[in-house]
């Protein structure tokens, strides 16, 4: 209840000095995160092309084993097809009548045009293996490239985290306990602006007779209620909390 009641006994310039710390702290929070930037993502992106490059580099490899297989078998069909040829040759020498030579003649030509049709085949095949072997070889080498840019990007996030880490943590703590000051009420609305204001702007002091947040021009009166500290003030075209320049120790 002791907490409840401080909250309650705040001025609101006290509100105001308390929201605009909290907007200064959390603000030094984006600008660590900010200082990692796209790292994350990139090593993410990074691993993810790597594993899609295993698995290239493991389909062409996987390609080019069956068409070496298919090279085999087209190579082992040519052998059996000439001793078929030989074979019946050596029957030729042996047969009764024309009949008999013709079927045997037809054969040998099939068996021919079997060797052609192989040796076609195999050229194809052959074609398409030093295709595969070029793709692996761009793919390697793009493989190892990548793989350096990921030790690279990893070595690079890991120290400026390991820079980083210790004073994020000092700041997202010194941030609790200030919102711990902060009445609940105050303390959504804070949330709400910052999160719709795209650079987490969501207290801002007045530069050069302007909102600090959107630049839109605050006529003399506005800033004079600004400056005296008595209610909490919104800029009229962003929302953002308007605090004066004595406050932002300008």
């Amino acid at each position: 209840m002791a907490k409840k009641n401080t909250k309650a006994e705040m001025t609101v310039e006290d509100k105001l000095k308390a929201l605009y710390d909290l907007q200064q702290v959390v603000s030094d929070i984006d600008k660590i995160r900010t200082l990692r930037g796209e790292l994350p993502l990139e090593v993410q992106d990074l691993e993810d092309e790597i594993e899609g490059l295993e698995t290239r580099l493991n389909n062409l490899n996987e390609e080019i084993k069956k068409l070496n297989d298919e090279v085999l078998n087209k190579k082992n069909e040519i052998k059996e097809a000439e001793l078929l040829i030989k074979k019946y040759e050596a029957q030729q020498s042996n047969v009764r009548n024309n009949r008999e030579y013709d079927s045997l003649s037809k054969e040998i030509e099939f068996q021919k045009l079997e060797i052609e049709l192989c040796e076609k085949r195999i050229k194809e095949f052959t074609n398409e293996l030093s295709s595969k072997k070029e793709l692996v070889e761009t793919s390697k080498t793009l493989y190892e490239e990548r793989k350096k840019d990921l030790e690279s990007k990893k070595s690079e996030l890991d120290e400026i985290i390991s820079e980083t880490q210790v004073e994020e943590e000092k700041l997202i703590k010194k941030s609790e306990t200030i919102k711990k000051s902060i009445e609940e009420r105050l303390l959504t609305a804070f949330e709400r602006i910052r999160k719709n204001a795209h650079n987490g702007l969501a207290v801002v002091t007045i530069q050069r007779d302007a909102c600090g947040g959107c630049f839109n021009k605050i006529p003399p009166q506005r800033q004079l209620d600004i400056s005296s500290r008595k209610k909490i003030i919104v800029c009229e075209y962003c929302g953002r909390i308007l605090v004066d320049n004595e406050m932002g120790g300008k």
